[in-house]
């Protein structure tokens, strides 16, 4: 019998936790609560870096009325220093990076920044677009009522969470005990909650969920916020399965492109989960480039998704608290605050010899990362890096590591 490809999304055992460990009474998110506690408990060692006890009004956006013009020239010194970084790597690399330390002399470099790749679970990031901007899109841009909708909104997972392999976690507050599961189709929590799941540790049956309820919100609009879980079901079961893939390509898809990220750039193609497609058929595939990635960072940071406000809750849902990995990992930034998304994708096919290993396709093997570093010394530097790779056949954890450390030192030594 002809063995078929085996296809691979996130290893359940790298999991991160992002947003200030303050943010439990803005959030409703227990898990900030178990953290909050810990840090407060000088008899407990938290094993947070420096880097991750930034709090909520620690989080800013950088260049806020900065405008960057994409048609400037590279610059040379950033660029030559890239390119002797590339000369040590395998072909399969593309590398963005900018520097904007200085809002009023933003630098940049890149390096195979149009070569298109499978950008795995970093395309989760699009859903918090779709998210905010839908919700923008109904409450007026009142953030007031965006932030009570986020809060109090309680949708039930559903058979739209299957399969998942990652776990989450639980915190029962009155027991103080804090475990991790996976999701199941009862469990239900609010769009904060599932947010987090989606972020911080890149659950696949929280970005269907999210991305149901962007659908779901363009549909019922103000009706939304009180509709029941057999409401909404309602909507999918008597909408054409056409249309609906057609309305999630556009709720994906089209304010990346308000942002100035073509389609080319950045695009997303179906949900994460195969509990999800009987409902909505998946439209096309998935592709991303350094590029593509660094204007979604860019356009944060001068507080261009949706407005300033929906920005800024992004970049603190980016903002790492707990243990790092890939990229995220390295020693030159482990007191630095980092903001990050990490994915990867990868699949086998028969080859004579070879050993299947975790993040060692030979078929594709994309690892991919997006990070925002601000650095905690004297020197305050911050820049952005868009890192994707596909080599085949070797877990490039390890070079993506080094990596982070030589572009710590390119800024730093500029």
């Amino acid at each position: 019998m002809k063995s078929l490809p085996i296809i691979i999304l996130i290893c359940l055992s790298q999991s991160i936790n992002a947003y200030p460990i303050d943010g439990y009474k803005y959030t409703g998110i227990e898990r900030l609560l178990y953290q909050w506690r810990i840090y407060q408990d000088s008899a407990v060692d938290s094993k947070l870096k420096k880097g991750a006890f930034l709090m909520m009004d620690d989080i800013k956006l950088s260049l806020v009325g900065k405008d960057y013009d994409w048609s400037t020239p590279k610059d040379k010194t950033v660029q030559r220093t890239v390119d002797g970084i590339f000369r040590s790597l395998e072909p399969q690399y593309s590398l963005s990076v900018m520097d904007i330390s200085s809002p009023d002399n933003i630098r940049y470099a890149e390096k195979r920044e149009d070569v298109g790749y499978q950008p795995g679970s970093v395309g989760k990031l699009a859903i918090t677009v779709a998210l905010f901007y839908e919700l923008s899109r109904v409450y007026d841009n009142d953030w007031d009522k965006i932030h009570a909708v986020l809060y109090t909104k309680k949708v039930k997972a559903g058979p739209w969470s299957i399969p998942n392999h990652h776990t989450v976690p639980f915190y029962d507050i009155k027991k103080d005990k804090y475990t991790k599961r996976k999701i199941v189709p009862t469990d239900e929590f609010t769009l904060y909650q599932w947010l987090d799941h989606m972020m911080s540790v890149s659950s696949n049956a929280a970005a269907s969920i999210l991305m149901r309820e962007a659908i779901l919100i363009h549909i019922m609009d103000k009706r939304y916020d009180c509709a029941s879980y057999g409401d909404m079901d309602a909507v999918f079961a008597d909408t054409d399965k056409s249309i609906l893939a057609d309305l999630s390509e556009d709720i994906m898809n089209c304010p990346l492109r308000e942002l100035g990220i073509d389609d080319d750039e950045w695009r997303l193609g179906g949900f994460f989960t195969r509990g999800a497609e009987p409902y909505v058929p998946r439209q096309g595939g998935s592709t991303g480039t350094t590029r593509g990635l660094m204007k979604y960072m860019l356009a944060m940071e001068q507080g261009k998704i949706v407005n300033e406000r929906v920005s800024l809750e992004i970049k603190r849902l980016m903002y790492l608290t707990d243990r790092r990995i890939r990229y995220a990992s390295s020693r030159t930034i482990a007191d630095d605050a980092v903001y990050f998304k990490s994915g990867s994708l990868y699949s086998f096919k028969d080859e004579p010899g070879f050993v299947r290993k975790q993040y060692a396709g030979n078929k594709y093997n994309y690892m991919n990362s997006i990070a925002i570093i601000e650095k905690q010394d004297s020197t305050q530097k911050k820049y952005m890096v868009a890192l994707m790779s596909n080599v085949l056949r070797k877990n490039s954890v390890s070079e993506h590591y080094g990596l982070a450390s030589q572009i710590d030192g390119l800024i730093m030594n500029e």
